[in-house]
């Protein structure tokens, strides 16, 4: 099963250093521990294989990733075992997002057989065109380069080594070299052994594929500086995603850093849907936003809505949902004690009163529930912060206009959701002009914590939601952000890619 090695270009190689993952239960295991030496044999490699991966077919990129996703399969059982036990997730989520995870590949390999993608255009040659002729000129989308991958703390596979990020790449024929998160190395360690199966039984170049285990921050900074690495692909915390994305900047030749780095994914409740529904919708809210321990990059951390009676129900209905929720085990000890770190910060806020609270100082967290005014809200840039857990502010305004102002207060976010009756129209069309600046995605009537893997998803934002608002980390078009477009004219057919002759 677990060999606790790193996996570099079909390899599997041990280091003079180990450590030990901290599981929430069940037996703690040895894994070694990268180090820059190998994060440059594993670019260097990844830079070979491009010469062979980067031209392959579409229909030879799509058979290994679909190939991927059954060995994938092939190891389900283990994959939940080791991987319910490290992170605390029950095997339900675990199998779910399996599901996803190979769902995904599959989903990337359908569409690139398709081409659609690759955005191909041709303008034909106009020799008689005056006052000047005009050139044969054609263009497709082109796969970068290699790509590094930093696996997420909360999505052991959804999000990490055979991820959104990798399985993206990879359709765009750009080879992989993934730095595994500690909080779950042995999940990512199994999701690696099923990649390198399908490389071998397709014959590809071993370098296409390579995970480095753990390690310091040296390890992360010579993965991003690298100069073979072309992009790079990140789901973490906004410190750790913005320190990243300075050193690509700062590179001699700066590349694109596609990081997810935070979100509180704000709710604004409208008033005729508050009157007519609001204690069913606080109740929902409760369980979108106790939903994994909250620890979803789109939990929907903020509730907004106008002061008065209708206000004091919704109150009193989500402080009874949330005070019904038990404790659940977070990720790891480190993210409970950044949980409780935030919730302290803004208890300490003024103008803050706290509804919920909990005095665990284990693991296991519960939920936290605080309610503020429009006015302290927007006097406090710490209350727009997010907290990554089971967290809820709701914030009572006094008027319309003061939920406009909240709205334009708000940073860059993944998700805005709009809870509205056919009544509250005209304050939704007076919403939506800010908040499609502010958001990837805004819902009508729903919760964020679900991202559906399709064409149409968006999961990107304005800074610091993502650092890259064009993008998507979630869905198809997410294997644009590893491509880049290139001009070919009067090129012979001879000479031109696959894809355009």
């Amino acid at each position: 099963m677990l060999n606790g090695k790193h996996l570099i270009a079909g390899e599997w190689k041990a280091g003079e250093a180990t450590f030990n993952s901290e599981p929430a239960h069940g037996e703690a295991h040895a894994f070694a521990v990268g180090t820059p030496a190998l994060v440059d044999e594993a670019c260097k490699a990844a830079e070979e294989a491009f010469w062979s991966y980067g031209y392959s077919t579409r229909a030879e990129r799509a058979a290994f990733l679909r190939t991927a996703a059954d060995e994938i399969e092939a190891k389900g059982a283990e994959i939940t075992e080791i991987g319910t036990q490290e992170t605390g997730l029950p095997e339900a989520r675990l199998n779910g997002e399996r599901g996803r995870t190979t769902g995904q590949l599959r989903l990337f390999a359908d569409h690139i057989e398709k081409g659609d993608y690759l955005d191909r255009r041709h303008d034909v040659a106009l020799p008689d065109r005056q006052p000047l002729p005009r050139p044969d000129l054609k263009m497709v989308q082109r796969p970068i380069g290699p790509v590094a991958v930093f696996g997420a703390s909360n999505f052991p596979l959804a999000f990490s080594t055979a991820g959104g990020d990798t399985a993206a790449a990879l359709a765009a024929g750009c080879p992989v070299v993934v730095k595994g998160h500690s909080a779950h190395p042995g999940t990512g360690e199994l999701a690696a052994q099923a990649i390198d199966a399908a490389v071998k039984k397709h014959g590809l170049h071993p370098g296409t594929f390579s995970l480095i285990q753990g390690g310091k921050r040296d390890v992360g900074t010579k993965l991003v500086t690298h100069p073979l690495i072309k992009a790079v692909g990140f789901t973490g915390s906004l410190a750790g995603g913005r320190a990243l994305f300075d050193l690509c900047a700062s590179r001699p030749e700066p590349i694109p850093f596609f990081g997810e780095l935070g979100s509180i994914n704000p709710m604004f409740l409208l008033p005729v849907a508050v009157k007519a529904r609001g204690s069913e919708i606080a109740g929902a809210w409760a369980g979108s936003l106790t939903m994994g321990a909250g620890q979803f990059c789109t939990n929907p951390g903020l509730a907004i809505l106008v002061n008065g009676p209708e206000a004091d129900a919704f109150v009193n209905a989500a402080a009874a949902a949330l005070g019904g929720i038990e404790k659940q085990a977070m990720l790891t000890d480190g993210i409970a004690d950044a949980y409780r770190d935030g919730a302290r910060k803004v208890q300490a806020s003024a103008g803050v009163h706290e509804l919920i609270g909990t005095s665990c100082q284990t693991r296991e967290a519960a939920p936290y529930l605080f309610q503020t005014t429009g006015k302290a809200w927007l006097s406090n840039e710490t209350l727009g912060h997010e907290v990554f857990g089971p967290l809820g502010i709701i914030v009572r305004v006094d008027s319309v206009d003061e939920m406009l102002a909240v709205a334009a207060a708000v940073e860059g976010q993944l998700t805005c959701t709009l809870h509205m009756d056919e009544g509250d129209t005209e304050l939704g069309r007076r919403l939506m002009p800010v908040l499609e600046r502010k958001a990837g995605r805004i819902l009508a009537n729903g919760f964020p914590t679900g991202v559906e893997v399709c064409d149409a998803m968006v999961h990107g934002g304005p800074y610091p939601a993502s650092t890259n608002f064009g993008a998507t980390s979630v869905g198809t078009l997410s294997i644009r952000r590893f491509l880049r477009p290139v001009c070919y004219q009067n090129m012979p057919n001879a000479l031109l890619p696959g894809d355009l002759a």
